[in-house]
């Protein structure tokens, strides 16, 4: 088995798509959304820019910049993140669910559950430090890079006070322990030895956990309330720096942090058992707000939010909750599958001895060591962490407390989270009888369920992994099409075909397919528009600074070295005297609608993942995380204050009226051509259960069609209007652009003019 990164020399950067191709791409994606007035418009702005001195200066100085980096997106992407000033709860991280434990008493017992999950993920971490974790590969030939699994853990997001910093990330590669949360109060304990081998059996983390959930039990709730500083981390970047700063202010509160932020993960046992899918997941995205006599004592407060957080409920519930900033769902989902898969297996190692294993060695039996071979300073026993709210700082932190509880409650109820679990058919029919990709068709049933809701498409974004090359994130697929957009239209009209309805929908999902594939090899629009209006920003902007002094373009270059084919240095500095004013691509109504993301989606799947999901990432958009398996299909669905419940129900209906449709049309072609074609189009008409499907999906209002032009994301509403240009970063979870501010801009550009 090669070593977990034998082959990073052998992935390919990530490249930089040319100019033009990637601006036919973004008209490409605008043209469905946009009228035809706001289009040409559009189409204008992208000329100026690829035609002008503007597109190609900018492109020129991103290529040179590319040079000194290992992505071209990498420090704008992790940027967008950092930057990010509103709570990371529910708008930056996901989460993921575990299947149930097959083993009984794993299915019930919270601690055992718990311990077991924590030595398999201990043993990936040995794995992974030892460089014993086999590389990620695509269908066992091709392989992935593996950067992302070194800032998995021991890593922490500090937030910064200075507002031209946001966050940062720290890693502590030598980390040896975990903190445990319960009751929101915080103790932590050794686990690994210097040589990353497993100090602790699963008893021992049995009894760790036990006498933990034990302790935490005996303080009293309102005294719980005093110390949930666990909720801090759900207050805005700039709020919680200032709390951190004055936490820090004492000696002993500064060792509690370092010891949160330098832990391998946080493990939060809660208190709570759930059974009802919507409510667990909501649990492990954001937890619960419950009050009791007026005081909090749901789950919302036993978090860290800016570390990796393994979640376990009483009935042995177990999710997984992760910033963001430095890795994506592809990484954390490999981590929960090979935990949930080692836990099982060490199992089956009790029964057998010969059964395999998912690590290519083992660590000694802690079992069979003495403490003295653990090392020095090793704490096995839990200790409790005692924040030290002094005369200067309790009455800030208490203050904090009580309001950043009350403003996390709020946040909770303002967001509704619907799971769909649909079991009449999956992958395996999709493709077969369908013939059509299994993500392309789900695709197209969210547009067909927005569009019969609401009479119009929106933009829409899913992430398409680029970990195929060095240091790759994601880029984003725009799944609205000239195609999508004629299949939904022509499917809830009444004078076309079931067939012809078919036809549609297959070249729809045949586009989003080619889509999908440009994507996942780097040649999207998003990324590289973003990496130059990033360029723009950084080193041309003449208000990007408070002092409205420009950061110096640093090419990495010698000084006897050309910057670029057939330019100079000087050239690049007479280029910035245009580059004063924000190039019009990046002003246009185009790049402000595609920014904009009012059904945000991602696919993940495996085995070991029973659900999965994110908070909308726009105030009146929809958060969709679904899971496509062979008989199945999951999917867990996000609002602020829409119908979510509705979008759940209406997906449902159009999933089995488009299995209808594909059975009329094999139905229709059993019939003897030789019979008139509405003789049989008579013997297979559908019967009352389908005619319900189609009725409920067309709400009991008939069939319509909106036409070309008036299906298009049209106007703004006042939900969208407020937040337009809202910072959020790119992505999944994360997942629009980092955004102008409207106001900034307004005043940027009365100032130019008056200039």
């Amino acid at each position: 088995m090669a070593s977990t990164f034998a082959f990073q020399k052998d992935v390919p950067k990530l490249p930089i798509p040319s100019l033009k191709d990637t601006c036919n791409s973004y008209l490409l994606y605008l043209k469905p959304l946009q009228g035809q007035q706001e289009h040409e418009a559009t189409k204008q702005a992208v000329a100026d820019f690829v035609n002008g001195p503007v597109g190609p200066t900018l492109n020129d100085n991103l290529v040179q910049y590319d040079k000194t980096q290992e992505s071209y997106i990498e420090k704008f992407w992790y940027e967008s993140y950092l930057n990010y000033d509103s709570p990371v709860v529910l708008n930056l991280n996901p989460f993921f669910l575990l299947e149930d434990d097959p083993r009984p008493l794993y299915n019930t017992s919270q601690v055992k559950r718990a311990a077991s999950l924590t030595i398999s993920s201990l043993n990936f971490i040995r794995s992974l430090r030892r460089e014993e974790l086999a590389p990620d590969m695509v269908r066992g030939k091709i392989p992935m890079c593996m950067y992302q699994y070194t800032k998995l853990f021991g890593a922490a997001r500090i937030p910064t006070a200075r507002a031209n910093e946001g966050c940062h990330i720290t890693i502590d590669e030598q980390s040896r322990h975990v903190v445990v949360m319960a009751k929101s109060q915080m103790y932590w304990f050794d686990v690994l030895d210097h040589n990353n081998d497993l100090i602790m059996t699963e008893n021992d983390l049995v009894l760790n956990y036990r006498s933990i959930v034990e302790d935490a039990a005996r303080t009293p709730i309102d005294q719980v309330a005093q110390r949930a500083l666990g909720v801090l981390t759900t207050e805005t970047r700039s709020v919680w720096a200032k709390l951190r700063g004055s936490l820090r202010e004492s000696e002993a509160n500064r060792v509690i942090l370092d010891k949160i932020d330098r832990a391998l993960f946080v493990v939060c046992l809660d208190d709570v058992e759930l059974t009802e899918l919507d409510e667990i997941s909501t649990n492990m995205l954001c937890g619960l707000s419950v009050l009791e006599k007026g005081v909090q004592v749901g789950t919302c407060t036993n978090r860290w939010y800016d570390k990796l957080q393994l979640i376990v409920t009483k009935n042995a519930k177990v999710g997984v909750n992760f910033e963001h900033t430095a890795v994506d769902g592809h990484t954390v989902l490999r981590f929960v599958g090979d935990i949930y898969t080692d836990s099982i297996l060490t199992f089956a190692r009790q029964i057998n001895g010969n059964s395999p294993s998912l690590w290519k060695t083992e660590s000694p039996d802690p079992a069979t060591r003495t403490p003295e071979s653990f090392g020095e300073n090793v704490i096995t026993i839990p200790r409790k962490l005692e924040w030290q709210l002094g005369s200067q700082s309790a009455g800030e932190i208490s203050l904090a407390l009580r309001f950043g509880e009350t403003r996390l409650s709020d946040l909770i109820q303002q967001n509704e989270f619907q799971v769909l679990e649909f079991k009449n058919y999956g992958s395996n029919t999709i493709k077969k009888r369908f013939a059509c990709s299994p993500d392309a068709f789900i695709q197209m049933a969210y547009q067909a369920t927005y569009y019969a809701l609401y009479g119009k498409v929106e933009c829409t974004y899913e992430p398409a992994m680029t970990k195929l090359f060095h240091h790759g994130r994601t880029e984003a697929i725009r799944t609205v099409s000239e195609e999508s957009n004629l299949f939904v239209r022509k499917f809830f009209s009444g004078n076309v075909s079931n067939k012809d309805k078919t036809t549609l929908l297959q070249a729809a999902a045949a586009k989003h397919s080619k889509t999908t594939s440009a994507c996942a090899k780097g040649l999207g629009a998003d990324r590289h528009l973003y990496a130059l209006y990033c360029i723009w920003k950084k080193y041309y902007d003449p208000l990007a600074s408070p002092s409205g002094e420009r950061e110096e373009l640093d090419l990495g270059i010698k000084e006897s070295e050309t910057p670029m084919s057939g330019s100079s240095t000087a050239t690049i500095y007479d280029s910035a005297d245009l580059l004063s004013r924000m190039p019009l691509i990046f002003a246009d109504k185009g790049w402000e609608r595609l920014n904009n993301t009012i059904i945000s989606t991602s696919n993940c799947g495996n085995p070991a993942l029973k659900n999965f999901g994110f908070g909308p990432v726009s105030a009146n958009g929809f958060g969709i995380a679904y899971i496509l398996k062979d008989e199945s299909l999951t999917v867990c669905v996000s609002s602020k204050h829409r119908q979510t419940a509705r979008f759940v129900d209406t997906l449902y209906n159009y999933l089995m009226e488009i299995e209808n449709v594909f059975a009329q049309v094999a139905s229709e072609a059993a019939v003897p051509t030789a019979v008139p074609k509405d003789v049989r189009e008579g013997l297979a008409t559908p019967g009352v259960q389908s005619q319900t499907y189609l009725n409920l999906l067309l709400g009991g209002y008939g069939y319509f069609d909106v036409g070309d032009d008036f299906i298009k994301s049209r106007g703004t509403s006042p939900d969208r209007a407020a937040s337009l240009f809202q910072g959020r970063p790119m992505d999944s979870a994360l997942m629009g652009h980092e955004k102008l501010n409207l106001v900034d801009e307004l005043d940027r550009r009365l100032r130019l003019v008056q200039q």
